[in-house]
């Protein structure tokens, strides 16, 4: 079930919206091989009528098991976005989609969390990669490194 907001109740006043969302709702799309949400979108968002708009704002959470890059380790990578706002028009060219009194903000927050991912996800800041590949790499009879074997070219000059 998408997170909706009923147009109506806002005109009694301001709403409060906190709970849990689904990632299957959200439609991320993402590679399982490199990145996956385990756990469900959470968030806390307060909403209001500003004729002839709604304000959306608050804070959303995503947790995502991701790979990282450089060592190919499993960690958990936190999407956090504190100071989430969305303000949707409801008259003129750009108004928002309704369906009867309801404004669906799902695609607003897949928008902003897409935004989030991380290009090049890192278990930690200065992660050096695979260890045994870097070991090897600098031990007698360990795999020579591509500087190694291009030192050994002898290029004549004319």
């Amino acid at each position: 079930m998408p997170l909706t907001i009923n147009v109506r109740q806002l005109e009694d006043g301001d709403q409060t919206l906190a709970g849990e969302l689904p990632v299957a709702e959200l439609e991320l799309l993402l590679d399982p091989e490199v990145m996956c949400a385990t756990k469900p979108l959470r968030y806390r968002l307060e909403a209001q009528s500003i004729e002839p708009a709604l304000l959306v704002q608050g804070s959303l959470r995503l947790d995502l098991e991701c790979d990282c890059v450089r060592c190919l380790k499993r960690f958990t990578y936190r999407i956090e976005i504190p100071d989430w706002a969305c303000h949707l028009t409801l008259e003129g060219e750009d108004k928002v989609a309704t369906v009867g009194d309801f404004v669906d903000l799902t695609p607003f927050l897949r928008e902003d969390i897409l935004l989030s991912l991380p290009q090049h996800p890192l278990c930690k800041l200065g992660c050096r990669g695979m260890k045994s590949a870097v070991a090897a790499a600098g031990k007698p009879g360990g795999t020579p490194s591509a500087w190694t074997t291009l030192d050994k070219l002898k290029i004549k000059k004319d």
